[in-house]
C-alpha cells in the first residue's frame, strides 16, 4: 500500500466518521469540543481498563483456584 492510497484511506475513515456522527453539521468551536470530549472519554477508558482490568483477572484467577481445589497453604503450619 502506498502513502497516498493510506492517507486517502485514513481520509475515507474521517468521513465515514463524521457522517455517522453528524459532526460535518457542527461549527468548527462544536467539532472542537464534541472531539475533545469524545478524546477524553476514550483517554479515561483506557486507563481505566489499564488500571483496574488486570486486577480483576488476577481477583477472579485466584478465586477460581481456590474453588476447583487448588487452594494455597495456610501461613501457619501445622507441626506433627
Amino acid at each position: 500500500m502506498d502513502i497516498k492510497s493510506m492517507r486517502n484511506y485514513l481520509y475515507w475513515l474521517y468521513c465515514q466518521f463524521e457522517l455517522i456522527t453528524c459532526s460535518y453539521l457542527m461549527e468548527p468551536w462544536e467539532k472542537l469540543l464534541f472531539y475533545t470530549f469524545n478524546i477524553t472519554m476514550l483517554v479515561t477508558v483506557l486507563y481505566t481498563a489499564y488500571i483496574f482490568v488486570p486486577v480483576h483477572i488476577n481477583t477472579a484467577f485466584q478465586f477460581f483456584l481456590q474453588l476447583f481445589g487448588n487452594q494455597h497453604e495456610n501461613t501457619v503450619s501445622i507441626v506433627k
